[in-house]
This record gives C-alpha cells, structure tokens and sequence, in this order.
C-alpha cells in the first residue's frame, strides 16, 4: 500500500471519527440545559395561591440542604457549602431569623439532620454523625461520628430520619446513572435499630436516588421522592414519590417509575411486581424534600397533604421543575395531582433562574419554610387570608 493510499484512509477514518464525535455531541445538546448550573442566583420574586404570602427569613447561608426545627422552636440547616450546621432562631417571631447561629462547624458536606433521643443526627456522604448540645447554648459540645463506612461518589446525598418506631434510616443514592451496584446498600435505604446505628440491614432497594424522606402523620407510613434516570429523552422515566414498605424492591436499574422497563438493563417481565409510585412527576424534574403540613395556620384543604420541592432539570431540552408543589394526600395515604404552590425561582423566557429549591420544614408557626441551595435563601411562606 503507497503512502497516497494510506494518507487517505487515515483521513477517512479521522473524519468519520469526528462526524461520529459531532453527532454524540449533537445529541447530548439535545437532551441537557445548563439553568440550573448558570443561573444568576440571588432572591427570587415568588408567588403563591392567593391568601398565601413568601417572604425571605434567612440569606448569606452556602447551600443550604435539608431543614428542621428542634423541640425549642428553632430551625436548624445543614449548610453544605459552609460544611457546618447552623440555628437560624426567631425569638421576636417576626417571620425573619435574628442571626445565623453555628451549631457545629467543620463537618464533611452536611445534607440532612434529624433530631432523636436528645441529639441531632446529620447524614454526610460517607456516613452519619451525631451533635449533641449539653447546657442549651446552641452550640454542639459533643460531636460522635455513628457510621463511616458508606460508599461515596455518584449520588452523594445522606438522608437520616427516624421511624414512628424508633428506628433509623438512612437513604443512599446510586453510583451511577444506570448500572448494578457492587454495594447493596446503594440505590435503597438501611435501616437500623435505633440512634445508636446498630444492626444495619436493607429496608428497601430499587430506588436510583431517594432523596427526600418523611413520615405520614395518619399512617406513620415512610415517603421518600425519588429522581429517576436521564438520556431517555425530555419525559421519561417519570421522577416520582413512593410509599416506601419494608423489604420491598422498587426496581431500579431493570425497572422505572414502576412501569418503563430500562432500555440498557431491562427484560421481559422487568416490571412484574414493582410497585406503582404514589405520584408520578414530570421527569427530571428533581423532587428533593418533602413535608407534610401537619399544622393549622393554611386553609383546610392543605393539611394533611404534602408539599415537594422540585430543584430543577439539566437532563432536558427545556428546563423543568425550580418551585414548590402540593400533593393533596387523604388520610389513608391516596396521593392526588401535584399542583403548583411557590413558582418564580425559574424565568423561562430569560432561560434564568433564581434559585433551586432543596429542603422543606413545617415551623411551630404554621409557615411552610424553604431552602434554596443556588441563593443561599430560606423563604417563609404563611397565609394571611384573601
């Protein structure tokens, strides 16, 4: 073979290499936005149903994650950013926190915390830590790490809560978009006896990545969101909320939303016995927390529902999700149509957003509080009447 002959395979192939490179990228354009990742961030202008109104109680805070407020009255946040836990006290309840308060600082990417037996439990992405405050200054003075030896990468996330029964679990996202996981405890949640994290066994598998868990006030039943997988296009595989039972399998990777058998890892019959979610979601839409409202201060028609806050897409041609939705929920547990509730974080027509809604806490007031992780915000939504 001469050289002239060579050169030119050599260039046919260099060029099919990059038609081949071009239409991968083609594709993938196709299929992501970069809102969530580019957006402008600071205070967004938010609205509500009529009646209700949202205002910012705490800024400045670095990604701040999951919320909760402590038998005091105070809202605690892990602050991601930070690496820290802080209390954000309202003592004249003015509906804005009087100061940012550190709880505990120097943590590894704090995601959620719980409180139980006397102390705050703080999921991190390779495990779960214990903060215990001993005179009520609001500051941890003892600080006790429970488990260390959870896999990390992929979805990174830690979420701890307590049963109605005493018991411990802890949600652990998936390594990957789609594969099997080596690591049982991948994809699911453990659980374990109590707050002395012993005893660990699998309460549920097949959920790519449950991120947001909470309690039933009827039922004492475990709900949890969870994000489905990307590339199947703008509106599959729905993002969903389960009712989560012991020993069940949801599914993941064979199985999606209950009823998409997965094009890489599915079978014939991949779907047989995987439960239905309790609501369906418009993909990749990101359901991160949930709440019920067990409180008084919003209209009947809101308690015992349950309010999602949706962080936003990337896996999508058009960006979907960035607000807060109620599910109205009976109190036998039957999950009714996601209805928008706070809107405003995402400016289509300017492709912007605000900010990216993350955790949710129902206050001691009867406000509904928000973290947004994009802005730094936590916003205060309380009805007034109309």
């Amino acid at each position: 073979m001469n050289r002239r002959r060579l050169g030119r395979i050599l260039l046919a192939i260099i060029l099919l290499a990059l038609l081949a490179a071009a239409v991968a990228v083609w594709r993938f354009a196709r299929q992501v936005n970069f809102t969530g990742a580019f957006g402008s961030g600071g205070q967004a202008t938010l609205s509500a149903p009529p009646g209700f109104e949202v205002s910012v109680f705490a800024a400045g805070l670095q990604g701040p994650r999951f919320i909760a407020f402590s038998p005091q009255g105070d809202l605690l946040v892990a602050e991601r950013g930070a690496g820290r836990i802080v209390v954000l006290p309202d003592a004249n309840g003015d509906g804005a926190a009087d100061r940012v308060q550190v709880f505990a600082d120097g943590l590894g990417a704090p995601h959620s915390l719980a409180f139980a037996d006397g102390s705050w439990f703080v999921g991190i992405p390779n495990g779960v830590l214990r903060l215990t405050d001993l005179d009520d200054d609001q500051r941890a003075d003892e600080q006790l790490t429970l488990i260390d030896s959870y896999p990390t990468g992929g979805h990174n996330t830690r979420t701890v809560l307590f049963l109605p029964d005493g018991r411990m679990v802890v949600s652990i996202g998936s390594s990957c978009n789609v594969c099997e996981e080596a690591d049982p405890r991948r994809a699911g949640i453990v659980v374990y006896d109590g707050p002395q994290a012993t005893g660990e066994a699998i309460f549920a598998t097949g959920l790519r990545n449950a991120v947001g868990l909470a309690i039933h006030p009827a039922t004492g039943d475990l709900w949890a969101t969870n994000n489905g997988r990307d590339f199947l296009g703008d509106d599959l595989p729905p993002d969903a909320v389960y009712v989560v039972r012991e020993g069940v399998d949801y599914g993941w990777p064979r199985c999606n939303s209950g009823r998409l058998v997965d094009p890489d890892f599915g079978f014939e019959g991949a779907c047989d016995g995987v439960p239905d979610p309790a609501v369906r979601i418009q993909a990749h839409s990101a359901p991160l927390g949930l709440a019920f409202y067990d409180a008084e201060a919003f209209p009947e028609s809101y308690r015992g529902g349950l309010f999602v806050a949706y962080h936003g897409s990337w896996n999508r041609s058009e960006p979907t999700g960035y607000k807060v939705v109620y599910v109205p929920v009976t109190a036998a547990g039957i999950a009714g149509e996601p209805q928008d509730f706070i809107v405003g974080w995402l400016d289509p027509a300017a492709d912007d957003i605000a900010g990216r809604p993350v955790g949710l806490a129902v206050g001691p007031d009867g406000a509904l509080y928000i973290s947004d992780d994009k802005g730094g915000f936590i916003y205060r939504a309380i009805y007034r009447g109309e």
